[in-house]
């Protein structure tokens, strides 16, 4: 469905570079991996048999195909969890490796992992040799799950971290964008607005607000040196950008004091100067200084090597405008009008009698402490103080009347919205959830010019601590109310799809509210930290798919 998972992708991707993660970006990503691991043709000796050369070439293919290296193949791990999940279902009897990669292929997931399609695609050459993750401290493709978790390279004093930024090519200087100062960040949105990553058909670029960046780059304890720029030398003009900002991640028993990268941009006409590993160590560089030597990051594109990977999935809305700019189709055995009637939602949230409400400050203890309780579920998650709570949660609520019924328009300059619901009698505050609006320009389709997007956040509920909530169906119950208001509310304030990822519990209702399958996947890294696999689009072990992650990205 659609390529709006590839717009996010593009967070993804840039995210792929993420930090000490780097973001990939179309030519500059391109150029730090080499070409396919494939033996070039050009290498075998020449004869004047063409049927001979035919031959040759055949059986090179063959060669690579044996060898698990032929650059436009299904990983071979991934055709291994594939197998060993068909067999543990039971399903598709008689199943075998070249049955399995068969189906990954018609599915083209090879054309997603490899960056040639689905979120963030870009027309990414093939991602290869690494070449440039091949120099930093991340697990690279292949090594063997580790036997306990723990850094790759040991943390020094900032007295022995490089002094000096990296040298830049001729003509550019190194800056920092101030998002305070509104002048830089109306220069920040222009250059994200025209350059940032595209899905494949170039038919969408994300279009981050103002106020949305400013939200994004300045949470509790953020350092402007993380907002590493680089500009013209001779007119000052932004042409690349990069960001980190500090989270507290807890990796299974592991609390790591980390940066969370996004935003990678380079300009459109500077994609041959090799921007991006700069970008990327200098980053690194700088959070190095600060005493930061892990980082968190996410990308549409596999580079070595990802923590877990999840799917995206879209709820439409307004589905005459989603078929109308081709995000989604009428199946062949449907009418629109009988689409758009199985996709309508209710006018009103449902939880209205039992308390639901927008969060308020005083609620902000309540809900970090509701938030810290869910998050204990999964793998990976983010801790938060109560002042980052207020920023992620509260902060950007925008400006205007708040009431009863301030839900079904957005206010000026709103970027998130987070709902809660206190019981009546107790004024307990027994369930949150929040989504933000990240939306979309369309650029192939003249009679709209954006599509408004919305991304399901963080949400949680008390039900989940009730004995055997989870086996009984009472929490799958819950989940579904809360998300069912979501998307009222989403309605309501006219956005025209509903994005959500197999992560957290998801997956207990994505089906249930009608979400569909989007073609996109996002792989969650870590710098300079090895752990074992967490479940994400797929159960590893005994963890359901999904509970892995705890995080999502902006």
């Amino acid at each position: 469905m659609s390529s709006l998972d590839k717009d996010k992708g593009k967070d993804v991707e840039e995210e792929i570079g993420e930090t000490a993660g780097s973001q990939t970006e179309t030519s500059d990503v391109e150029e730090i991996s080499t070409g396919g691991a494939t033996l070039p043709e050009a290498s075998i000796p020449s004869t004047s048999s063409k049927k001979k050369k035919k031959k040759r070439t055949k059986a090179l293919k063959a060669l690579n195909a044996l060898r698990g290296n032929k650059s436009d193949s299904i990983p071979q791990d991934l055709v291994n969890v594939v197998l060993e999940k068909v067999k543990e279902t039971g399903g598709a009897p008689g199943a075998d490796e070249a049955t399995v990669r068969a189906a990954l292929e018609q599915m083209k997931i090879k054309d997603v992992i490899q960056g040639k399609a689905g979120i963030g695609g870009i027309n990414k050459k093939d991602t290869g040799g690494h070449k440039f993750w091949a120099t930093q401290p991340v697990p690279q493709l292949g090594e063997e799950p580790p036997l306990a978790d723990g850094y790759i390279e040991p943390s020094k004093p900032a007295s022995e971290v490089r002094q000096d930024p990296y040298p830049l090519p001729k003509d550019f200087e190194w800056s920092y964008v101030d998002v305070t100062d509104f002048a830089q960040l109306r220069e920040l949105y222009e250059l994200l607005s025209a350059n940032y990553v595209e899905d494949d058909d170039a038919e969408f670029r994300f279009q981050y607000s103002a106020e949305f960046l400013r939200w994004a780059l300045q949470p509790p304890g953020y350092h402007k040196e993380w907002h590493v720029a680089v500009r013209v030398a001779s007119n000052k003009k932004l042409v690349a950008f990069i960001s980190a900002i500090p989270v507290k991640v807890r990796v299974r028993d592991n609390i790591l004091n980390a940066s969370e990268v996004n935003f990678l941009c380079v300009h459109k006409k500077l994609r041959s100067k090799r921007l991006t590993p700069i970008l990327i160590k200098e980053v690194t560089r700088q959070c190095n200084l600060k005493g930061v030597f892990q980082a968190l990051y996410t990308a549409g594109v596999l580079i070595p090597t990802p923590v877990s990977t999840c799917k995206y999935f879209h709820r439409c809305l307004n589905i005459p405008k989603l078929v109308n700019v081709r995000f989604t189709h009428v199946p062949s055995n449907m009418t629109l009008a009988r689409m758009i009637r199985l996709n309508k939602v209710a006018e009103r949230p449902h939880l209205e009698k039992q308390g639901l409400r927008e969060m308020e400050e005083k609620d902000i203890p309540q809900v970090a402490k509701l938030y810290a309780s869910y998050m204990k579920r999964f793998g990976m998650a983010i801790e938060m103080t109560h002042d980052e709570v207020r920023h992620h949660f509260h902060s950007g609520l925008g400006e205007g009347p708040r009431g009863k019924d301030s839900w079904k328009v957005p206010r000026e300059g709103q970027v998130v919205w987070t709902y809660v619901v206190e019981n009546p009698q107790t004024h307990k505050i027994t369930d949150f959830f929040s989504f933000y609006s990240l939306p979309s320009t369309i650029m192939k389709i003249p009679k709209y010019n954006i599509l408004n997007a919305a991304y399901l956040y963080y949400y949680a509920t008390d039900v989940a601590f009730e004995e055997g909530a989870d086996e009984d169906g009472r929490l799958k119950k819950r989940l579904q109310e809360l998300i069912n208001d979501a998307l009222v509310i989403a309605d309501q304030c006219k956005f025209d799809v509903f994005n959500g990822l197999s992560l957290m519990d998801n997956m207990q209702f994505i089906s249930d509210l009608k979400f569909g399958n989007g073609n996109g996947l996002l792989n969650f890294y870590l710098y300079n930290w090895r752990t074992a696999q967490l479940a994400g689009m797929s159960s590893v072990g005994d963890v359901p798919a999904g509970r892995g992650v705890g995080i999502v990205m902006l």
